[in-house]
């Protein structure tokens, strides 16, 4: 494991007595650096985790600071629960309360475990004169592998009685960065972000997809490193529009991150740009889930009006009988994820726009209603002043909806120069292109048509596969 690689690696935290200390209850003489040595570190080791012990914690500051760091935001934590130790003790319930899975306790046998924690699934292990025998330690080391793999693999299963008995425990997020036992992650986190920088600005054309691809097989395993890390890379593939390479990779996530709201969501939207066979359908049905699981969000609803407004444009292409009700579908998606958060105007935006594009006197009047307040939303992100280019975009479309061509001329330059990816422009191109079929045979259009090919063409410059 390469010095960097370990820093992204996933920490194990291992929470235990140090040095040699007597069971209070059998009298025996355990040597509980040797349980630690021969053990559990070489299991985490091989897992593809880093493995750090409390005593062996390297920070200037206060060692409590580092401990309870760890078992806030370390990914796993083993707590040997050999001898009743009070702060072993104490220190499980820290993390009880703050993460749902993945904390491992372990014991020696030579006594039972506290009726509270009866319903833990802890690992038993046996000792012969206070220390482990050799097939004792590969049994432990086994057992602590099976639990780590299961839980990168997944299905994940809570493991903390807290989340277990109440819905909904809100448990502890805190960000790696405030604290400083992480600073080695977060500056191995920059520096690989860092390099997938580099491979997009100054890879030759064509060739910044081959050295991500590179990248990622540097990293290994995957499923061991830090979430951070494999959600850039993700985005990444998400920005060079490689969609066959952007939902492989999701298979390889930790099943952790596969069950994020943020992963499965640009899971459907990598599946309804790729549009294999069946790629559609999938998409629809991830994002219903969340929507059952996690509540209707504009992002969540957004997405889905995408793909059934993708669904509409080429029923319609091909005349198909089905292309008004996908309209229908979409304009309700994009409509709910605008009402449930007014302040996110990307769905309102689309709404406006297929509602217009529906064409009845009833349509008109609700993309009226909702134009002001669309208006409004994107106003208060700064604008045609904003740097953000999906602020900017919207800016575009809506003074080309309102027919107010000189402010869309004026929108336009800002728009070309805040996109970053190919596929931002193009998802604007395609959003005008709707408009300018519209009116196309009743007005004209060239101002649309100026401002489409600018798009399509900056589209070009921008790093993107070949399939885009």
């Amino acid at each position: 494991m390469t010095k960097q690689r370990e820093a992204m690696a996933k920490v194990c935290f291992v929470d235990m007595p140090f040095g040699r200390k007597t069971d209070p209850h059998s009298g025996a003489d355990i040597d509980f650096d040797q349980i630690y040595q021969q053990g559990i570190e070489p299991a985490v080791v091989r897992a593809g985790l880093r493995c750090i012990r409390g005593d062996r914690e390297q920070t200037g500051g206060i060692i409590h600071k580092a401990m309870f760091a760890r078992l806030l935001l370390s990914e796993f934590v083993i707590a040997d629960l050999t001898t009743a130790n009070a702060n072993v003790f104490y220190e499980l319930g820290v993390r009880h309360a703050a993460r749902p899975y993945t904390t491992i306790p372990v014991f020696a046998t030579i006594g039972g475990l506290p009726f509270d924690l009866s319903m833990i699934r802890a690992i038993p292990y046996e000792l012969e004169n206070g220390r482990l025998t050799q097939a004792a330690a590969e049994a432990l080391g086994r057992a602590i592998r099976e639990r780590i793999d299961r839980a990168l693999k997944g299905p994940v299963a809570e493991d903390s009685p807290l989340f277990q008995l109440f819905d909904r425990f809100p448990g502890i997020e805190i960000s790696h960065e405030l604290t400083d036992v992480f600073m080695d992650r977060i500056r191995a986190s920059e520096e690989f972000e860092d390099r997938l920088a580099e491979a997009l600005d100054r890879a030759p054309a064509g060739r910044a997809l081959e050295r991500v691809k590179a990248l990622q097989r540097d990293l290994g395993d995957l499923k061991t490193l830090d979430k951070e890390v494999l959600i850039r890379l993700y985005l990444t593939y998400r920005d060079l529009s490689a969609w066959d390479e952007m939902v492989a990779l999701y298979g390889d996530l930790p099943a952790a991150l596969q069950e994020a709201p943020m992963t499965r969501q640009q899971l459907a939207l990598a599946l309804n740009r790729r549009n294999a066979p069946g790629d559609r359908r999938r998409a629809v049905r991830i994002l219903e889930e969340l929507l059952k699981q996690q509540g209707e969000s504009a992002e969540t609803c957004g997405l889905l009006g995408r793909i059934y407004k993708d669904r509409y444009k080429a029923a319609k292409a091909a005349d198909d009988p089905r292309a008004p009700a996908m309209l229908d579908q979409a304009i309700r998606a994009y409509t709910r994820g605008f009402e449930c958060e007014p302040a996110d105007y990307y769905p309102g935006i689309n709404a406006i726009t297929l509602l217009l594009q529906k064409g009845t006197q009833e349509a008109q009047q609700e993309a009226e209603r909702l134009t002001p307040l669309v208006s409004f939303a994107v106003a208060r992100r700064g604008g045609a002043a904003s740097g953000d280019y999906w602020d900017l975009a919207t800016v575009l479309e809506l003074a080309m909806v309102g027919r107010d061509y000189t402010a869309a001329a004026e929108a336009l330059p800002r728009v070309l120069e805040a996109a970053t990816a190919g596929w931002m422009p193009e998802t604007t191109a395609a959003n005008l292109e709707l408009i300018r079929d519209l009116r196309r045979q009743k007005e004209d259009t060239a101002a649309l048509e100026e401002a489409i090919s600018a798009l399509r063409a900056r589209a070009r410059q921008l790093p993107s596969t070949p399939s885009t």
